[in-house]
């Protein structure tokens, strides 16, 4: 083995991770290379300005900033110091192109294809959330809306966009029966996310989360009430590593 085939294959996976300490937060800044993806950041408890300055180190890093779980307060300041940035307020998330790697990414087709299907628009936040992540990711979406089991003739009017697609995510509440359906339609991953719309019994989104758990399709698997970020990053993953040659 040469020194230049040493250094690429045992000596820099044993290097040290990059990190940023920025004080009350320490930027990870290693990530996409031993990940995939970089870094996302969870804005709920953080201050604006903790924010800002983990956005910043992000862009000098020359990495795209997904930020989830942002109030539209938050977002307001963050928007006024950083004009390039967009708010989704459905999803809550705030995103800000790096123009390196938006260049970059603008030049690549997309890395998967992945369908987010929810059952009612009242489940709209976290499929939103989910597909902004994808669409950070580089993952071609795309949106079934509405198509819930209490008009199981909605489903399969859109059989046709659930065919040859990495994954599927599937956003549902109440009683969580929806993955299930799609999963006995497609050859793919299901990811299931439980909401916590419903009423009383429903349990702020626990009925669903059991109902998805111990669903009798073989491909469906389940993350935490209202993750759409989780599911999405999943999917994607599974997306993109399909696509990646080996």
């Amino acid at each position: 083995m040469s020194v230049d085939e040493f250094v690429k294959t045992v000596a820099r996976p044993l290097s040290a991770p990059r990190s940023a300490s920025l004080g009350e937060a320490t930027l990870d800044l290693d990530r996409g290379r031993r990940c995939g993806f970089p870094e996302v950041v969870y804005g709920e408890g953080k201050s604006v300005e903790t924010l800002s300055k983990i956005f910043q180190c992000l862009l000098d890093e020359g990495i795209q900033v997904l930020a989830t779980r942002i109030s539209v307060e938050k977002a307001t300041v963050l928007s006024a110091a950083f004009p390039s940035g967009r708010y989704n307020a459905a999803a809550r998330t705030f995103r800000i192109a790096a123009p390196q790697a938006a260049a970059a990414a603008a030049d690549q087709a997309p890395s998967g294809r992945v369908v987010v299907v929810t059952a009612g628009s009242s489940d709209l936040p976290v499929a939103e959330e989910a597909r902004e992540t994808l669409d950070w990711m580089g993952i071609e979406v795309t949106m079934i809306h509405d198509v819930g089991v209490a008009g199981p003739h909605r489903l399969p009017a859109h059989l046709d966009k659930l065919r040859s697609v990495d994954a599927v995510v599937v956003v549902a509440g109440m009683e969580g029966a929806l993955p299930s359906v799609v999963g006995g339609w497609v050859d793919c991953p299901v990811v299931a996310v439980p909401t916590s719309v419903g009423y009383g019994a429903s349990f702020g989104g626990l009925a669903a989360l059991l109902g998805m758990l111990n669903s009798c399709a073989s491909n469906v698997t389940v993350v935490n009430i209202d993750a759409g970020f989780k599911a999405a990053y999943v999917a994607g993953l599974i997306a993109h590593n399909r696509r990646r040659p080996r």
